[in-house]
């Protein structure tokens, strides 16, 4: 399983489990907070590295920006679609609210 795979379905498990979620939000309150993050993902049977989260994201955006007007100098900036973990809990909040 890819990493945005294990993220989304990990979301969608905290979005059913109150105390997940915390859990997970806790992680940001860490020295650390990436690690945290990743240490609570691989006790849940996610095997999430903080390089491998990173690198996932960079690579899904230099893809995206291949993608676009052959990657040249006129692809769109995308402002933080390299960041999964952000990501991951922007929509966690976001979606909560619902």
């Amino acid at each position: 399983m890819e990493i945005a795979e294990m993220l989304d379905e990990l979301k969608e498990k905290a979005l059913k489990d109150d105390k997940l979620w915390q859990e997970l939000m806790d992680t940001r309150k860490d020295k650390n907070p990436l690690a945290a993050f990743c240490a609570k993902c691989r006790e849940l049977g996610y095997e999430v590295y903080e390089m491998d989260l990173i690198s996932a994201g960079e690579d899904f955006y230099a893809t995206m920006r291949r993608s676009t007007n052959g990657g040249g100098e006129n692809s769109p900036l995308l402002e933080g679609e390299d960041d999964f973990y952000e990501l991951f809990f922007a929509s966690l909040v976001e979606r909560k609210k619902y």
